[in-house]
């Protein structure tokens, strides 16, 4: 079935995109969420009557996602934890944990834009990778110290 999507879809494609995607996943997913529409001949004209909008839209999305790539660079996140028997962690930090931190620290990012590939369960420094948009991604710092030390 052929769509055009109205918002980014990870793995396949950018607002405005007309792409084919299986029937099934079209009707019970995408249509449902209002992520695409179906691409017929007057919704295919209003999205090339659109596209040099779109293209002036990802332009100023793609400057202020460097800006905040930037931003996120030199911000250092520390989160503190339990820790019981030789530095063990209770638990361990996740992206959810993650994206409080950043909260607080006056970043605004969704935690399904945090990429990790596995949750944190150790002290020390760690990289964790944000993608902020399909080109433009940051890479964050984040601290795991005890908690009270």
């Amino acid at each position: 079935m052929l769509v055009i999507l109205k918002e980014n879809v990870e793995n396949l494609g950018r607002i405005g995109d007309v792409v084919k995607v299986a029937d099934g996943y079209a009707r019970n997913f995408l249509i449902p969420k209002k992520m695409v529409a179906p691409a017929n001949e007057n919704n295919i004209a209003a999205v090339e009557h659109q596209k040099k909008l779109l293209e002036k839209k990802r332009s100023a999305e793609k400057l202020s996602a460097e800006e905040l790539a930037k931003k996120i660079a030199g911000f250092t996140c520390n989160i503190s934890r339990k820790t019981g028997e030789k530095d063990k962690l209770f638990g361990s930090v996740t992206t959810g944990d993650i994206a409080d931190a950043l909260k607080a620290g006056g970043i605004e990012i969704e935690k399904r834009n945090i990429h990790m590939k596995d949750a944190i369960k150790a002290l020390g420094v760690h990289t964790v990778e944000i993608k902020l948009l399909p080109e433009v991604t940051a890479n964050l710092k984040v601290w795991v110290v005890k908690e009270g030390a």
